[in-house]
């Protein structure tokens, strides 16, 4: 080749490698191949991301060291955020080191998280700040990218958080991007829960919606000025109710149910209580009237005056000695707090913990043009006790017989979708209102047999997480449930559908691989050397056979 040609091969090949990288930077494509589209962010997120039209700072305190399986932890959040930077470039992250500011952090609310992994057939422990911090326009969201699912491993938690991270930084941007439009409102009057009982689960709803009491004793007053306030919100909750309601609240909620409003229904219909059952050993199961029976056969369900037992359950903690002057306590099966595993797909279900419910009744429904679904159902070892009736702790110490929990698994929680009928189509109306609606346009409302499912409990006086237990420091899907509930209801499916992403890790199997561990050194050692030297063997035998002739 002459001096001519090469320069011009060597012109044509740097122009080829040019025009390769402009082209690149103006048609820039990210393609996943994975089966469960892992590296894919949801059309959802990219309708939040897409909002960001200024720079927007997320630090993550994963920088560090920590047991190596949970740097895949680190490893996925970066792949999460590389996809959002890669479809908004105003998105900037970096990772912190958070050991020399963790004072700092735990002052912002960044709680630590002590991690347990088993490695080369050894257990280390170690402390991990699994958080992120996104900052915008001089206000900030923090977000937890570390489930705390106490009810499985770490491989379990693991997933979970890793399938979670999309969610976490897609509710994060929103909180900062979206202006609260839709209203909540939480009743009063009736006897429901104090707000201290609702204020984990508040705080949550608090970042999305606007929140307000409302209370229906005015309505004795003045009933359409009530009824007219109420129509101003798009969902009321109704939270562990105690006293009866009167006609006239009946019917200002069935009037707003039939302008289009949404309703989340936490009843008890049975009065039960924990706490006075260990005051005393024994307590009375009575049944509750609220007045609600008739409304809420006319929508298509019947809450029961019943107890639903089950052998899948939760524990509680009683004392049962003292050594010294300090009382020892220790964990028993409750079956009347029953666990709620959902096998069902729907949006607000999916891919979350059990759910604790307490002396929960059965619900039936009814047939009518109403979609029902069902969204907690008790196991199929369960059984129902009619009320009034008689429980002490004593029967903890019974063993149960299987034959009375064979049965059928009970209704618990229901989502209905449809044109409901007024309570009141074929009745005088306690009071008179404008555009009285005999039915509704297509609507929603959740009915749960139980109150509890909303109360956090309290720890020194002050509010825990939702769904944690405080004497066995169990987190259950509680607040994950409810506020799935009411997303769902308010029409915001879209953080929904990115919560119930579902992402296949395989998990190394850690047993199997310590006791193998032997065997796959020697193979990886040798195994190459082997092939090495049949290389060099055949080499020698072809250079040895070709120079003969």
């Amino acid at each position: 080749m002459n001096k001519r040609n090469f320069i011009r091969h060597l012109v044509l090949m740097l122009s080829a490698i040019l025009l390769v990288n402009i082209a690149s930077n103006l048609f820039y494509k990210r393609i996943d191949i994975t089966a469960d589209n892992r590296y894919s962010i949801s059309k959802q997120t990219k309708e939040i991301v897409g909002k960001i039209n200024q720079p927007i700072l997320v630090e993550v305190y994963l920088k560090g060291s920590f047991p190596s399986e949970f740097k895949r932890l680190q490893l996925e959040t970066i792949q999460v955020l590389e996809e959002l930077q890669a479809y908004n470039s105003n998105i900037v992250y970096k990772l912190i080191d958070p050991l020399s500011i963790s004072e700092e952090l735990i002052n912002r609310g960044l709680t630590p998280s002590r991690l347990t992994a088993q490695e080369n057939g050894s257990i280390s422990e170690s402390i991990i700040f699994p958080w992120a911090v996104i900052h915008y326009n001089e206000e900030y969201e923090l977000v937890s990218l570390l489930k705390t699912n106490f009810l499985g491993d770490s491989d379990e938690q693991l997933q979970q958080s890793i399938q979670n991270l999309e969610y976490a930084f897609a509710e994060g941007f929103q909180h900062l991007l979206v202006k609260k439009s839709k209203k909540i409102a939480v009743l009063r009057g009736n006897g429901e829960l104090d707000d201290i009982y609702l204020a984990d689960f508040l705080q949550q709803l608090g970042k999305q919606y606007h929140l307000a009491p409302f209370t229906l004793d005015s309505v004795a007053k003045n009933p359409s000025k009530t009824l007219s306030q109420l129509k101003n919100f798009d969902l009321a909750i109704i939270a562990k109710p105690t006293e009866r309601f009167t006609e006239e609240e009946k019917f200002t909620l069935d009037q707003f149910i039939m302008k289009g409003g949404k309703t989340l229904w936490l009843v008890d219909q049975v009065h039960a209580e924990l706490d006075s059952l260990l005051h005393s050993g024994t307590s009375a199961i009575l049944p509750r009237d609220l007045n609600l029976t008739d409304m809420l056969f006319s929508y298509g369900i019947r809450l029961n005056y019943n107890v639903v037992q089950d052998l899948y359950s939760a524990k509680i903690t009683l004392a049962t000695g003292n050594v010294g002057n300090k009382p020892q306590y220790n964990q028993f099966l409750w079956n009347y707090f029953p666990l709620i595993i959902s096998k069902d797909s729907h949006l607000i279900t999916k891919n979350i913990e059990p759910i604790l419910l307490k002396f929960p009744s059965s619900i039936d429904t009814l047939s009518n043009n109403v979609k029902k679904t069902v969204l907690l159902q008790s196991s199929n070892l369960s059984k129902t006790v009619g009320t009034p009736a008689l429980i002490s702790l004593e029967s903890i110490l019974e063993k149960p017989n299987p034959d009375q929990f064979n049965g059928k698994g009970h209704i618990l929680g229901v989502l209905l979708e449809g044109k409901f009928k007024s309570a009141y189509i074929n009745r005088v109306p306690p009071y008179k209102t404008l555009n009285y609606l005999g039915e509704s346009n297509e609507s929603k409302m959740i009915l749960i047999s139980d109150g509890d499912i909303v109360a956090n409990q309290l720890h020194l006086g002050e509010p825990l997480p939702l769904g944690q237990d405080k004497w066995t420091n169990t987190l259950y899907g509680n607040k994950t449930f409810l506020y799935n509930a009411v997303n769902y209801l308010l029409d915001d499916n879209g953080l929904l559908s990115i919560r119930n992403k579902t992402i296949d890790i395989k998990l190394l199997d850690k047993e199997k691989a310590y006791s193998e561990s032997t065997f796959w050194k020697i193979l990886n050692i040798f195994i190459p050397l082997f092939l090495l030297l049949l290389l060099g063997l055949f080499i020698y035998l072809y250079r040895n056979k070709k120079f003969k002739k």
